[in-house]
C-alpha cells in the first residue's frame, strides 16, 4: 500500500467521547482518523475507527445491522434520557416483565422515531444537544429506523431492565426506552449501554486503547478490503494502469460497486455502468 491505510475495531471506554476517543488513536498513529456510528460518553464498546484513506469507505458500511445491550431504569425521567441529565420526573409506576414484553413488537420493524434533543443531529448547522444545553428550543421531526430486533432479557435491580436491540444505523436506543416507557404510562431513562456489533465489528476482535498503546498499533490495523462485502475485479498491466489514471474502460460485469484490485493490491471501490468501468472511490 501507498499509504497507511485501514481499521482499528476499537473497545471504546465508558466515560468519554467518541471524538476523545479518536484523537488518542491520532496521536499513536500520525495519521488522520475518522469514526463510524458515535457513541455517547456513557456507552461503551465498538466503535470502528477508520485510518488514513479509510474513512472513505464509510459510505459503503452505513446500513450495516448494530447489536446492542441496553439498561433501561424505569419511573424516573431525565432531559438527556439517560442518567447522565437533568430529572424532570421520578416515583413514576415500574412495569412488570409481562407488561413491557406486552408492547415491544410495537417498537419492531420500519418505524418513526424522535431523536433526543441532546443528540448530535444537526438544526440548521449546530448540533441539537448544544442547542439543548444553551436552553434554547430544539425543533426535532421523526425519522424512520429499522429496528430488527427487541429482546427484554431481564431484571436487573428494583426498577431497572437488561434489553438486547438489533438495529440499522441511525436509530437511537436511549429514545427506545423513553417511547417503549411512555407506552406504558410511565418514564426511563438508559443507565448503561454496550454497542456489541457493528456490521463486520464485534466486541469479540475488539481492541482497548491499552491494547493498542501496549501491542502497537499496526498490529491492531484491519486491512480495508475485508470489513465490507462486494464482488471484486482484478486488473494488472496496461489495463490497471489506465484504471488508476482515473479512465472508463470497457467491462463485461453487471452493473454496480465492486472492489477495485490493480496490480494485485486493494485500490478501492469502482462502479460499472451500461458496460463501463471506472474508479469509485480511491483507498490504498
Amino acid at each position: 500500500m501507498d499509504k497507511i491505510s485501514g481499521f482499528i475495531n476499537l473497545n471504546k471506554p465508558s466515560g468519554i467521547s467518541s471524538a476523545a476517543a479518536v484523537s488518542k488513536i491520532k496521536k499513536l498513529t500520525g495519521v488522520p482518523c475518522g469514526h463510524m456510528g458515535t457513541l455517547d460518553p456513557l456507552a461503551s464498546g465498538v466503535l470502528p475507527v477508520a485510518v488514513g484513506n479509510a474513512a472513505r469507505l464509510f459510505q459503503y458500511l452505513l446500513d450495516k445491522q448494530k447489536t446492542y445491550r441496553a439498561v433501561f431504569r424505569f419511573g424516573i425521567g431525565t432531559d438527556t434520557l439517560d442518567c447522565t441529565g437533568e430529572v424532570y420526573c421520578e416515583n413514576m409506576p415500574v412495569p412488570d416483565e409481562e407488561s413491557i414484553r406486552g408492547v415491544l413488537a410495537r417498537f419492531t420493524g420500519e418505524i418513526m422515531q424522535m431523536p433526543p434533543a441532546f443528540s448530535a443531529k444537526s438544526i440548521g448547522g449546530v448540533r441539537a444537544y448544544k442547542l439543548a444545553r444553551e436552553g434554547k428550543e430544539v425543533a426535532l421531526q421523526p425519522k424512520a429506523v429499522r429496528i430488527d430486533g427487541l429482546e427484554l432479557i431481564g431484571k436487573t435491580g428494583a426498577d431497572s431492565y437488561e434489553f438486547l436491540i438489533r438495529c440499522g444505523g441511525g436509530t437511537y436506543v436511549r429514545s427506545i426506552g423513553r417511547d417503549v416507557a411512555e407506552c406504558l404510562g410511565t418514564c426511563a431513562v438508559m443507565t448503561s449501554l454496550v454497542r456489541e456489533k457493528s456490521g463486520y465489528f464485534s466486541l469479540e476482535n475488539s481492541v482497548s486503547l491499552e491494547d493498542l498503546a501496549c501491542r502497537g498499533w499496526k498490529d491492531c490495523l484491519i486491512a480495508p478490503d475485508t470489513v465490507f462485502e462486494m464482488p471484486a475485479l482484478c486488473y494488472s498491466g496496461h489495463l490497471a494502469k489506465r484504471i488508476g489514471y482515473g479512465q472508463t474502460i470497457a467491462a463485461d460485469e453487471d452493473d454496480g460497486l465492486y472492489k477495485l484490485y490493480l496490480d494485485g493490491s486493494f485500490y478501492g471501490v469502482a462502479a460499472v455502468n451500461g458496460g463501463l468501468l471506472k474508479a469509485k472511490t480511491k483507498v490504498c
